[in-house]
C-alpha cells in the first residue's frame, strides 16, 4: 500500500534526501513541495504564458477535489479547463457560491492546510515489473482486431492511470525512476475518495458543461466527472434511460452499419480487452442500443475532444462510477 512521503518535523536534511533523491531537472516536483503547498494563487488579470512545470499547489488542489468525488479528470498540476469545472460543482455542492476559483472559505472546505499526505511512497511490485506491455498500438481498428490485447505500452502509462495522474505529473515527482525492478520506490498521489454516503439513483450527463454527475436518493450530488458527450455528427441521445449491464475489461464490438466508419473497414470487428481499448476499461451500457457510459485510452484528451455519441470518461472516473451504480439506474441527458 502507498505510504505518506512526508511528515510535519521531518528533519532538514531528511528533506533535502528526498529532494536529492526524487528531484534533477528543472521540471522536477519533490513530494514535499506537493505536500506543504498552499492554496493556490489567484490568477493574474493579465494572461501569461503558461508554465511547462506543473504547480505543487494545483496538485494538492487536484488531489483534494478527486478525493471529494468532484474529479478533474487527469491530475496534472496545470489550470485548465476540467480542473475549473471540478472547482464549480465542489463550491455549488459545498454551498459555497459561484465561480471557479479557490478561495479561502473553498480551500479550507477541502481541507487543504491539513493534508500532508497528497503524495505518497508506492513500492513497485513483483507483478508489476512482469507487465506484459503492448508496445505498439496501431491506429486501425482491423490491424487492433488482429493484437491479443490492447494493454499499457509504457510502465509510465500504466502507473500514471492507476494514480489518477498525467504522464508528465508522474515524470515530474520521478525524473530518475526506471520502473524496472520489484521493491523500486516511486512517488504517485493519493487521490482515493471514501466510501459515498449514499446509493446513486441518478445520473445526469450534461451536454452543454461536458459534465457527469451521480445523485443520491435526496438529490444530493455524489460524484461529478469532466466527460466527452457525443459529437455534432454522432450526437448523444435526448432524453431519459436506464443503466442496462455493467461490463468490466470489456472488448469493443465495432460495426460501421451502426457505429461510424473507422478508416477503411466496412466488416464488422471485435478488437480485444485492455485500457486501450476504445472503451477502456468499463462500459456501462444503457437501455439505448449501442449507447454507454465508458472509459477511454487517451485520459487527458476528455472533455476535449468529441466521442462518437457515447459518454467518455477516464478510466479510473468511469470505474468508480461503475462500482456504485447498477443496472435499472436513471441517466439523463440534458442541455
Amino acid at each position: 500500500m502507498p505510504k505518506p512521503f512526508m511528515r510535519r518535523g521531518l528533519s532538514r536534511a531528511l528533506v533535502v534526501a528526498f529532494a536529492l533523491a526524487f528531484g534533477g531537472g528543472a521540471l522536477a516536483l519533490t513530494p514535499d513541495e506537493v505536500n506543504r503547498a498552499g492554496a493556490p494563487a489567484q490568477p493574474k488579470r493579465k494572461a501569461t504564458k503558461p508554465s511547462a512545470k506543473p504547480s505543487a499547489s494545483i496538485v494538492k488542489a487536484q488531489t483534494l477535489l478527486a478525493r471529494q468525488g468532484i474529479s478533474p479528470g487527469e491530475i496534472d498540476g496545470m489550470d485548465g479547463e476540467n480542473y475549473r469545472k471540478a472547482i464549480v460543482q465542489f463550491r455549488q455542492r459545498a454551498n459555497l457560491g459561484e465561480g471557479d476559483i479557490i478561495d479561502n472559505a473553498t480551500w479550507q472546505a477541502l481541507g487543504g492546510d491539513t493534508a500532508r499526505d497528497i503524495v505518497t511512497a508506492y513500492a513497485l511490485t513483483i507483478a508489476d515489473v512482469r507487465y506484459a506491455f503492448t508496445k505498439r498500438i496501431p491506429h486501425d481498428y482491423g490491424r487492433q482486431a488482429r493484437l491479443r490485447r490492447l494493454g499499457y505500452r509504457t510502465a509510465a502509462e500504466m502507473y500514471a492511470e492507476r494514480f489518477k495522474m498525467s504522464q508528465g505529473l508522474l515524470r515530474a515527482l520521478n525524473p530518475r525512476a526506471r520502473y524496472r525492478e520489484s521493491g523500486e520506490t516511486i512517488a504517485v498521489l493519493s487521490a482515493s475518495r471514501a466510501a459515498p454516503p449514499s446509493e446513486v439513483q441518478t445520473i445526469e450527463a450534461n451536454k452543454r458543461t461536458g459534465m457527469v454527475s451521480a445523485y443520491g436518493p435526496a438529490g444530493e450530488m455524489i460524484a461529478s466527472y469532466p466527460a466527452t458527450i457525443g459529437s455534432g455528427d454522432t450526437p448523444s441521445p435526448e432524453g431519459e434511460y436506464q443503466v442496462a449491464r455493467i461490463v468490466k475489461n470489456p472488448t469493443y464490438h465495432y460495426d460501421p452499419e451502426k457505429n461510424f466508419q473507422q478508416g477503411n473497414n466496412t466488416r464488422k470487428l471485435v478488437l480485444p480487452r485492455g485500457p486501450n481499448n476504445p472503451v477502456g476499461t468499463v462500459w456501462i451500457a444503457l437501455s439505448k442500443p449501442t449507447f454507454g457510459i465508458h472509459g477511454t485510452p487517451e485520459p487527458s484528451r476528455v472533455s476535449k475532444t468529441s466521442s462518437h455519441g457515447c459518454v467518455r470518461l477516464t478510466n479510473w472516473d468511469a470505474e468508480e462510477l461503475a462500482g456504485m451504480v447498477k443496472p435499472g439506474v436513471t441517466v439523463r441527458f440534458v442541455d
